[in-house]
């Protein structure tokens, strides 16, 4: 299963913290991007969410994102990706 996660965050962001324990928890790797550091990162998220800078955001190794996902989610779709649902 592809497990190479980008995963765009805020420090003070309360979901951000819980998926990054429960994608670690999973042994779900992930680069993490503060999009208060990184410009870039943040015109990316508004970019994939309508203008918003919505976090978390989570981007797939096939470039498909999902917004504020579940763990669930998560899950499901790399299952996909894996083709395993």
């Amino acid at each position: 299963m592809p497990q190479s996660l980008t995963m765009y965050t805020t420090t003070w962001c309360a979901f951000c913290r819980r998926l990054k324990s429960q994608l670690a928890a999973e042994g779900i790797e992930m680069a993490e991007v503060n999009i208060e550091e990184d410009p870039a990162a943040a015109d990316f998220v508004m970019s994939v969410n309508g203008g918003c800078q919505t976090v978390p955001t989570v981007v797939f190794p096939d470039g498909s994102a999902l917004t504020n996902p579940s763990m669930a989610d998560v899950k499901q779709r790399l299952g996909e990706l894996a083709g395993t649902r």
